[in-house]
């Protein structure tokens, strides 16, 4: 290879009637998202089953633009590329057990030999167990390795195309280090990622914003997503419009919130039946209590066996929802949502009606209240702040809840903490003074802090430098390859169609002669002009069917090529063929026919 080679790579050229672009004017009937109806309608994906989908050739090529970025980021932050199976055994998803956190979303199945496989929705253990098999000194570290390849996730409804599919494809990377600072440290190692991300999706010229993120399902200590910005995204982000403070829904904190139980009572405590009222909506209407005036007591079951306590119960404002990774980190302990009612009733709860009194004299629960939750006087200052809750009994709530009242003494245990999921208007936890605003997005990469998770669970240990056994440290960085494809669509395309940015566009140009015998002048024209641009590297497409202009115009703007050149006699018999650039308004312009690669920035 001559690394001096400095040669333009030459576009290809594709005729439209040797393709299969198959243009729809209808969007399939189960279509939600635009980009779900768009790449439907433009011959980019076609439907297999719920959640599947076929990569048509225009697709494919979008597929493949986005892969090539992602490689050469990758390959240029130091990572590796390699290709690990999508079915694995079960066996080893048992060894951190995520067998049992995945549930129902895994494709699990036995196969002739009765032995438990399952396909991947992601790779944390197969990579650990090859490394574990292959790494023994700290001297073959650092190491980060990725690959490109289809996932699956038995989602119980897919939806909205490619954002929620059930085979997608995705690359998937794994760092591996023996420290936490320093070179070849897992922090240096996030932040090539988190560079190498930002690089990538810049690059497919994507509107996006990398925000603090959870964890989620795979683990760690810190982790970002970057999120296409996209009005109809159904993701949240919060963000400080002066400080660039920006979180998800599930991570943003949120700023001091003054709170203060004291406050006399608004009435006696009134217990009332409230028959058949199992939410909160219900029990507003029937009590005809506003939701911010009702507090909504969350019970979580601790996941540490060693723990003393074992049950949390987390106040929050009716119109608020507490967030479990918040109430994770105030308890200090894993864990999760109590979805047991049998062994909520054993404990002593009752379901569906619990108040914090429930929580009085119980040394194996911890009460965690939001400041909002945590207001003694009404928002006027003057009198108390009224308050209606479970009344620990079936079927029952009470009004004129007060916490100085029905608490008493245990008031000293409870303890304020923001356990709640932020919201637009919120104040901003990085500025005094200033309010958290919300937008959309849709999650395209995530990066993780894994720590040793996965290595201390499946026993993956080296020799450091001081020849003592050590948990190698870890990192996780995925990108949802086709998810990209379709959170681009949701942010770039109009009434007519796709407006694919230059970057990932499937062909770079689209040349539509009008007349498309083979003497034709325009198809002749069409011809020289296709070659030419291919030779300075540019991918294009020639719409040689037979059709009315006006269709292969509707077809022109819905499949979202950057640049359409139209071959006309009228143009030609000036020397010039019509130049447009997709999304701009109006006609195109007049481009002299030799004067066209100049135009589009191409030197002779």
């Amino acid at each position: 290879m001559n690394m001096n080679d400095t040669s333009v790579r030459v576009g290809e050229i594709q005729l439209w009637s040797k393709s299969l672009i198959m243009t729809s004017k209808e969007a399939p009937a189960d279509a939600e998202a635009a980009s779900h109806r768009l790449l439907t309608r433009a011959g980019c994906i076609r439907r297999v089953a719920a959640g599947v989908y076929t990569y048509l050739p225009l697709g494919w090529r979008v597929l493949r633009r986005i892969q090539a970025i992602v490689r050469e980021e990758m390959n240029a932050a130091g990572a590796s590329e390699l290709l690990m199976p999508a079915l694995a055994p079960t066996e080893l998803l048992r060894e951190t057990g995520r067998a049992e956190a995945y549930g129902d979303l895994l494709f699990r199945f036995e196969d002739r030999h009765g032995r438990d496989s399952y396909l991947g929705p992601t790779h944390e253990e197969v990579i650990t167990d090859l490394m574990r098999a292959t790494i023994t000194s700290y001297r073959q570290l650092p190491l980060n390795l990725y690959q490109i390849q289809s996932k699956y996730r038995d989602e119980y409804r897919p939806r909205a195309g490619l954002l929620r599919g059930r085979e997608f494809i995705m690359k998937d990377a794994y760092s591996f280090s023996m420290t936490l600072e320093g070179p070849g440290g897992l922090n240096e190692m996030y932040d090539l990622m988190y560079q190498a991300y930002t690089n990538i999706f810049t690059r497919c010229g994507l509107d996006f914003s990398a925000v603090e993120a959870e964890a989620g399902p795979i683990g760690g200590s810190a982790s970002h997503e970057f999120m296409v910005n996209a009005p109809a995204g159904e993701d949240k982000i919060m963000s400080c419009p002066e400080s660039g403070y920006a979180a998800n829904v599930e991570k943003c904190e949120i700023g001091h919130r003054d709170h203060n139980f004291d406050g006399p009572p608004t009435g006696d405590l009134e217990e009332v039946h409230t028959p058949e009222c199992t939410t909160i909506e219900a029990v507003s209407k029937f009590m005809k209590v506003k939701p911010r005036n009702m507090l909504k007591n969350v019970v979580f079951q601790v996941q540490d066996e060693e723990s003393p306590v074992r049950w949390i119960v987390a106040v929050v404002r009716a119109d608020h929802d507490a967030n479990e990774g918040k109430v994770r980190d105030a308890a200090g302990v894993p864990i999760g949502i109590a979805e047991d009612g049998a062994a909520m009733k054993g404990a002593g709860f009752a379901v569906g009606y619990i108040s914090p009194r429930a929580t009085i004299g119980r040394s194996d629960i911890l009460l965690l209240v939001d400041p909002d939750a945590a207001q003694g006087m009404g928002p006027d200052g003057t009198k108390g702040m009224f308050w209606a809750t479970g009344a620990d009994k079936d079927e029952h709530h009470v009004k004129h809840f007060n916490w100085v009242r029905e608490m008493g003494d245990a008031l000293k245990d409870v303890r304020v903490v923001d356990i709640r999921n932020a919201e637009a208007g919120d104040p901003s936890p990085r500025v005094e003074g200033v309010a958290l605003e919300e937008r959309r997005g849709i999650e395209v990469g995530h990066i993780f802090k894994l720590g040793c998770k996965y290595s201390d669970a499946m026993g993956f240990r080296v020799l450091d430098e001081n020849q003592q056994q050590q948990s190698v440290i870890m990192g996780c960085y995925g990108i949802g390859v086709s998810r990209t494809m379709a959170a681009c669509v949701e942010m770039s395309h109009d009434d007519d169609g796709i407006i694919w940015p230059a970057a990932i566009a499937p062909y770079d140009v689209l040349i539509t002669p009008l007349k498309v015998e083979d003497d034709a002048e325009t198809m002749v024209v069409a011809r020289d002009l296709a070659t030419k641009l291919a030779l300075a590297g540019l991918d294009v497409l020639v719409d040689d069917r037979n059709e009315r202009p006006g269709f292969k115009f509707k077809d022109a703007d819905l499949i979202g090529i950057p640049v359409r050149i139209t071959v006309g006699d009228k143009g030609l018999a000036e020397g010039s063929v019509e130049l447009k650039r997709r999304g701009e308004e109006g006609k195109g312009s007049l481009v002299k026919v030799e004067e066209v690669g100049a135009v589009l920035g191409i030197q002779d």
